[in-house]
């Protein structure tokens, strides 16, 4: 438990620094998971539980180090692997171990993550695990709960206005791949509506501000763009052809015919 809390204390320390040198804190979580799983830090048992309050403890701190670290590595496997395991600590613990500081800034992280991936069922299946009072209070739950409302309402730009007033810092990397989210779902239904669009109000729709943004994203979807500066879908909205199977449907409203004869 002594080399376990050591390193656990090195970890801290290279953590606490700003900006945190993420390589080195990646080695030393590595080593740290090696030496929690040898110490079986998920008990099997509420005695083992009881006898283990300590090593709960730290290997939730482990867990919660981790989570972020993950998100700055920009390892999103690593996050979804991470956050299933603190869940343990969060839900499954709580009684033994309290509840850590931590707990709802992580947990919020979590329903953006989900929600920049477009999982909204399994966003409102992680928000039935919180009370009512943690959903329309708590500072880190209730500004995600919004934004999943922006998107159902289509308030988008609401979207783009919060990617500044985030809840905590650890936030803005889902909240950069939730506008992201927003803009292809913008940029779907500018080619659903529109047969042309000048780059500039395309680019007022999608909140992007500088000239090559907007060109970069018509290129990543695929917009034709012509000589006049403006983007032309009319490709896109010409649907193809369909010939209708003329014989086959004269067979059978001759079939539904002979068959209502038969009935009269």
């Amino acid at each position: 438990m002594a080399a376990v809390e050591a390193l656990y204390k090195e970890l801290t320390a290279e953590w606490g620094k700003r900006p945190p040198n993420t390589g080195k804190c990646g080695q030393l979580l590595d080593q740290l998971k090696v030496a929690l799983v040898k110490m079986a830090f998920l008990p099997t048992d509420g005695n083992d539980a009881q006898s283990s309050k300590k090593q709960l403890i730290l290997a939730r701190s482990v867990l919660e180090i981790a989570v972020e670290h993950s998100v700055l590595s920009k390892d999103l496997l690593a996050f979804e692997r991470y956050m299933a395991q603190l869940k343990c600590y969060y839900y499954d613990y709580a009684k033994i171990i309290g509840e850590s500081e931590s707990k709802y800034k992580l947990l919020g992280l979590n329903l953006l993550y989900l929600l920049s991936g477009n999982r909204v069922s399994d966003f409102h299946t992680e928000l039935e695990l919180l009370s009512v009072d943690v959903i329309q209070h708590n500072q880190f739950i209730r500004p995600i709960l919004a934004l999943e409302q922006y998107i159902m309402e289509g308030r988008y730009n609401k979207i783009f206005q919060a990617k500044s007033t985030v809840p905590a810092e650890v936030y803005s990397y889902f909240m950069d791949l939730l506008v992201e989210t927003v803009r292809d779902e913008i940029g779907a239904c500018i080619e659903k509506s529109y047969d042309k669009i000048s780059a500039k109000d395309a680019a007022k729709r999608l909140n992007l501000r500088v000239p090559d943004e907007i060109k970069t994203f018509g290129e990543k979807r695929q917009w034709k763009l012509e000589a006049n500066g403006d983007y032309s879908f009319t490709d896109r909205s010409v649907k193809p052809k369909e010939l209708l199977p003329s014989e086959e449907l004269a067979e059978q409203v001759l079939s539904y015919a002979r068959d209502l004869e038969m009935i009269v």
